[in-house]
């Protein structure tokens, strides 16, 4: 087992209902694959605490379903990240600079 911490977590409260997410959210097998292989640590964030509010939060910055899906898909370790703490200041920051989707 190439993530034997994976196996502290429960099938039925964690697990399961973390890669049915990402498949109802358009993910296929190997893409869940490769996120679950990048930041096993997923399985640990809370859907409707963590997960469900930081893909709102993406959308409601502009982002596409199609365009939020990419983020995961390559870069999921943003959603261990903390909306608060890290990501609303970051964007904020680079708003501030000038820099915005447009560019």
């Amino acid at each position: 087992l190439r993530f034997p911490h994976l196996l502290l977590y429960s099938f039925e409260d964690n697990l399961a209902p973390t890669v049915q997410w990402l498949r109802d959210f358009g993910m296929d097998d190997l893409e869940v694959k490769k996120v679950i292989e990048q930041f096993p640590q997923l399985f640990g964030l809370s859907l409707d605490d963590n997960l469900k509010p930081k893909v709102q939060w993406l959308m409601d910055l502009g982002m596409g379903e199609l365009q939020v899906k990419k983020v995961i898909a390559q870069y999921p370790q943003v959603l261990g990240l903390s909306l608060e703490k890290n990501l609303k200041p970051t964007v904020q920051w680079f708003q501030d600079l000038g820099l915005d989707d447009s560019r």
